[in-house]
């Protein structure tokens, strides 16, 4: 049997509010609308349970999540409901939502909710303890107390879902070079790197912090105060142990990741009933009539998580055995005469909203490289990686501000990279919908570097 790894279950939030939402409707019916119509309370209660829980966070609740900071969450999550409930009674006037029935509601509530969120923490670590699954391979750096502490927490507590692979250092007379360290963190597919920041030089730490951007992996420190304090870090606590991760992205949120998902499925399905299912039979038939081939061109491209997929465009080009290798350029021949306007336009990047339907890519993101292209400028470009800890997009910061297309110059690629990771680390819907609105507006105004 293959025990699922990773950094999360796309189905545990799915699961935990259709529970919490079946909680919340099923009780309502049993104590208020058994021989009424609830439909307004129901939906009522619904949304106002969702967002609630969005603006709480209720549902952010991780492996090493302290049940004292989970059962604040529920009470919290139950206050501001209950006020919620007590003014739908007010507004609707409905005959058996009395204040006895609606402490009796609540309570209910309370405990039901409880029991569900705890038995899916605890199922979740035995599950872990257990079988083994969902866990994250780890290396922790250093030899200091705190380093002590995290390797014990690590040994000690399986039911967190961490392994730990080993426990070196950098000082001392069994230190190893930061080189040595980076080779078997490979060579053990470790997934997260915890350092104690205070036994790390400024080499030494700007290496690692190189090396996990450029090669996907996390890396987390043990907080040294006089050195890491000052910055904009995330701060988590492993039993009662300090950890801070050095970059924060949005979209780790898994509410964040829900909302944009949705966006995407939605805009995708609009794009694909309203322009693709009369767009792609029309420029067929005109790429037919130019040349002989297939309408759609295939290639593989790497996205999240560096894994490859297999992107969608219209065909603009002759078929050549160097399309996966060299990008095209100004006035190259091997562009068609179609593939020239449609290229001109985007138009021939609209079929990767078929991508972005199935998940492979999101509306708004860095853009997908060729796989060639993608193995040339990690090894070039610092942090070229990090562009792969989210979904590749349609269109992206870094094209609207004109690094789009040929990479004429070393600069292209660099900049293309820095809004990139600007984006992944300041990401939120507000400012996908200005990158939409900005390359609508470019798409009108048209794009030099569209050829």
């Amino acid at each position: 049997m293959t025990i699922r790894q990773g950094r999360y279950s796309k189905f545990l939030r799915p699961i935990s509010y259709i529970i919490d939402l079946t909680l919340i409707n099923g009780l309502g019916y049993w104590l208020f609308f058994k021989e009424d119509n609830g439909m307004n309370f129901f939906l009522f209660a619904s949304i106002s349970w969702i967002v609630i829980s969005a603006i709480s966070p209720f549902y952010e609740v991780y492996r090493f999540t302290r049940l004292t900071v989970i059962f604040t969450k529920i009470v919290r999550q139950l206050v501001v409901f209950s006020l919620l409930v007590l003014s739908i009674s007010a507004l609707w006037e409905f005959d058996k939502m009395t204040p006895t029935r609606i402490g009796q509601y609540v309570l209910v509530l309370f405990v039901c909710v409880s029991l569900a969120k705890y038995f899916i923490y605890f199922a979740l670590q035995r599950y872990r303890s257990d079988f083994g699954g969902n866990f994250r391979r780890t290396i922790v750096i250093g030899s200091n107390g705190n380093v002590i502490n995290l390797e014990h927490f690590f040994k000690e507590n399986p039911e967190y879902g961490y392994k730990l692979h080993g426990t070196m250092t950098f000082q001392g007379p069994n230190a190893i070079s930061v080189e040595e360290c980076c080779r078997f963190i490979l060579e053990h597919k470790i997934d997260e790197i915890y350092c104690s920041e205070k036994e790390l030089n400024p080499d030494q730490l700007n290496a690692l912090i190189d090396f996990a951007d450029n090669n996907l992996k996390i890396i987390k420190f043990l907080p040294d105060e006089k050195r890491l304090s000052s910055q904009s870090l995330t701060r988590d606590y492993y039993d009662y142990i300090p950890v801070v991760s050095l970059r924060h992205m949005p979209l780790e949120i898994p509410f964040n990741r829900q909302i944009k998902r949705g966006f995407d499925i939605l805009f995708s399905l609009l794009v694909m009933v309203l322009l693709l299912s009369w767009l792609i039979p029309v420029i067929g038939i005109l790429i037919k009539l130019e040349t002989m081939g297939p309408i759609l061109f295939r290639q593989r491209r790497n996205g999240f998580n560096n894994h490859e997929f297999i992107c969608y465009k219209f065909r603009s080009m002759i078929l050549n055995e160097e399309a996966d290798l060299i990008q095209v350029t100004k006035g190259d021949e091997r562009v068609t005469r179609v593939g020239r306007l449609l290229r001109r336009s985007s138009v021939d990047e609209l079929p990767q909203f078929i991508n972005v339907f199935f998940g492979e890519m999101s509306v708004v993101g860095p853009r997908p490289h060729m796989v060639f292209h993608s193995q040339m400028y990690a090894n070039s470009v610092d942090k070229f990686m990090v562009r792969h800890f989210v979904k590749p997009g349609i269109t992206g910061l870094a094209q609207i501000k004109g690094f789009r297309g040929e990479v004429e110059s070393a600069d292209d690629i660099i900049n293309r990279v820095k809004y990139d990771i600007f984006y992944i680390e300041n990401w939120s819907p507000l400012l996908d919908f200005k990158i939409i609105l900005q390359t609508m507006y470019n798409f009108i105004r048209g794009d030099k570097k569209a050829y």
